[in-house]
């Protein structure tokens, strides 16, 4: 070690070094995510040891992927193992919108040339649901945030739920519209057993007993605004039978998006209704 890394590296030199300019360890430095090692009392110098190199080129590399702020705190704050875990789950849902953009591009590639759609046809099926327990979170996102709002708060909760049994099922109920243009607000909700307390954002509450009509998308129709034509198949069917709308609208999502192929059932569309014959 040089005398020089002895009584610590000046913010020029460890930015230099990690790849971080001096704006960005300033940032760091007040939201906590990187302190120096020690700040000179009279001049208010920052010093950083070379034992923090590591996790500024971490940090650097996470910031060249656009991983927001909050995300890169959320990676770095366990152990490795965590830390490639989380990191997994932030690139899947990256991964998840960059098709839905692939997808929406594509569709409106076929429309602007005036091609022929394949036409994707639903069938509406009807199904119980009993009495379930659920953890839930409500964000306020618009259809640009909207997956990384369903990711971020499925797995804040999961990660609460640790005492609990829970499967990779988990829920986004719809209390607006949420557009490219306008938010709303969204409630993301894991189904679970067994004991859990509210904590922070989260409630614990039991979703009642209800009738759904539900139309099934495959991982590759998962996106906007290709899913709208589901949405329009339940809204056909509700005025054709005369149904009474009970609840908001909803997405089961039944897997997590890189877990199964693109031609897998991955989400149910689903509308809790009443009017039914037998009820």
């Amino acid at each position: 070690m040089t005398v020089r890394d002895q009584r610590g590296l000046t913010i020029g030199e460890f930015g230099r070094r990690s790849g971080l300019s001096v704006k960005a360890l300033r940032l760091y430095d007040l939201s906590g995510l990187l302190p120096p090692a020690g700040v000179d009392p009279v001049s208010g110098y920052r010093r950083y040891a070379a034992a923090q190199l590591d996790r500024a080129r971490r940090i650097s590399l996470l910031r060249r992927l656009d991983m927001p702020l909050a995300v890169v705190t959320e990676v770095l704050a366990g152990t490795d193992a965590e830390a490639v875990e989380r990191l997994d789950r932030w690139w899947a849902a990256q991964e998840q919108a960059t098709a839905a953009k692939r997808g929406s591009i594509g569709w409106l590639r076929i429309q602007l040339a005036a091609a022929t759609q394949p036409p994707v046809r639903y069938d509406v099926h009807r199904r119980a649901v009993p009495a379930t327990k659920v953890a839930s979170i409500r964000r306020e996102t618009d259809q640009q945030g909207l997956a990384e709002a369903i990711r971020e708060s499925q797995w804040a909760l999961r990660d609460r739920l640790t005492g609990a049994t829970v499967t990779a099922e988990h829920w986004v109920i719809y209390h607006g519209f949420v557009t490219p243009d306008s938010e709303a607000t969204i409630e993301i909700c894991v189904p679970f057993t067994g004991p859990a307390e509210p904590a922070d954002a989260m409630v614990i509450r039991l979703e009642p007993a209800h009738t759904e009509l539900c139309a099934t998308v495959t991982r590759d129709d998962c996106f906007y605004p290709r899913i709208m034509v589901a949405y329009d198949a339940l809204s056909r069917h509700v005025a054709a039978e005369g149904l009474r709308l009970v609840a908001p609208v909803r997405e089961v999502y039944l897997a997590q998006w890189d877990t199964i192929a693109g031609t897998d059932p991955f989400v149910h569309v689903a509308q809790p209704v009443a009017g039914l014959p037998d009820e």
